[in-house]
């Protein structure tokens, strides 16, 4: 369920602190001049139009020379003249008050925008650090100087994190290379020795009928193992990038494989255009590879493979399209997970080890793309592979 953001939370957090400064200000102002109109009021009243008022009052008759109206009436005019006078100057001094409480409130604002902007200029600092650093940029730290604030605390554990994550990523790197040699070594010898065996002129037919299954095998495992490596080297951050021609690394990958398996013959369709991505030019082709080699292997038979190579707005597509069995939409997602093969099959490895799929997806994260299936109604699937151009 999607939640739908307020007004207020779609600010930012230094517009929504400059918004909180300004309206707590007013709010201030707004009680202090209501205070102060108050007892300005209270004070004129009492010590101005009463005081006036009571001195018209106790002037004498004798000293009005029986000229003027009697003392009552002319205490109630004075009165009258005193208050009607009072209200225009509390009504000026209210005009002129909330004027100056705007133009104040209006500096306050601009001023209240420059301190919430000084204040979380050191966020700003941690979020760009965080946003350019990647694998191949672990070393980098914010080393934020300055008190032991929230902020520097946070600045701090950012940094302890990135140490940690340093460490994890470089026993990875050194995991990968070691377990590249100690897994390679065996099998290559058992496959010379094997081999070997094959050729040797005293071996019963038994013998070289156990050797050729067992060769079999450790090509199997060989390509398991192969598969593996590829996909966690895959999900590396790439350390070099430069334009590649994918045209030219969709021909060299077609040139790679087996576009014509026994028994189950494949035509295969191209519509390439010229497009160039920025990447890795050997994990692109792998890419390819997996790509072609799924759409061929899981056909059927007289089937056919669409390649479309286009240049879009955003990037270039690659999209590989077959023939073959129908896939019911809610398994295409689970066909990117490692070793998940049509079926929910997880152990059967005679037609692949179910890595090509996650070392496609892998590659084209690693390059800042993304990759969409789609069952087709007739059978079989439509990859797309979206990468930036």
């Amino acid at each position: 369920m999607t939640r739908v953001l307020s007004p207020w939370s779609r600010l930012g957090l230094r517009m929504r602190l400059t918004l909180l400064y300004g309206g707590l200000f007013f709010l201030a102002g707004s009680v202090l001049l209501w205070f102060t109109h108050l007892l300005t009021a209270r004070a004129l009243n009492q010590r101005f139009v009463v005081a006036v008022a009571s001195k018209v009052a106790g002037v004498p008759d004798a000293v009005l020379g029986g000229r003027l109206p009697d003392s009552d009436m002319l205490a109630q005019r004075v009165r009258t003249n005193v208050e009607q006078g009072a209200a225009d100057v509390l009504s000026d001094v209210l005009r002129s008050s909330v004027i100056v409480m705007v133009l104040v409130g209006a500096v306050a604002v601009v001023v209240g925008y420059l301190v919430a902007d000084r204040a979380l200029r050191p966020l700003d600092r941690v979020t760009e650090t965080a946003q350019r650093l990647s694998e191949s940029t672990l070393h980098e730290r914010i080393a934020l100087r300055g008190p032991q604030d929230e902020v520097k605390r946070l600045a701090d554990t950012f940094d302890a994190m990135l140490d940690r994550l340093h460490r994890v990523f470089d026993a990875q790197r050194r995991f990968i290379a070691n377990a590249s040699h100690e897994l390679r070594t065996p099998l290559a010898v058992n496959r010379t020795v094997l081999e070997v065996s094959l050729e040797e002129p005293a071996a019963s037919e038994d013998l070289k009928a156990l050797a050729r299954a067992l060769l079999g095998t450790n090509a199997r495992y060989e390509r398991l193992i192969e598969g593996l490596l590829m996909l966690a080297q895959s999900e590396q951050e790439l350390t070099a990038r430069k334009p590649v021609d994918l045209r030219q690394v969709v021909r060299t990958a077609m040139e790679q494989i087996d576009l014509q398996p026994r028994h189950r013959k494949v035509t295969v369709h191209e519509d390439l255009r010229p497009a160039v991505a920025h990447g890795d030019p050997l994990f692109l082709e792998r890419c390819l590879i997996n790509l072609l080699e799924n759409a061929i292997k899981y056909n059927v038979r007289d089937g056919e493979v669409w390649v479309r190579l286009r240049e879009e707005e955003t990037g270039v597509s690659v999209t590989v399209e077959n023939t073959g069995p129908l896939v019911p939409p809610y398994e295409v997602d689970d066909l990117f997970e490692p070793f998940r093969r049509l079926g929910g099959d997880r152990v059967r490895s005679a037609r692949g080890s179910g890595l090509g799929l996650s070392i496609v997806r892998a590659i084209a994260v690693a390059h800042g793309g993304e990759v969409e299936a789609l069952a087709r109604p007739e059978g079989g699937l439509a990859v797309t592979v979206r990468l930036p151009g």
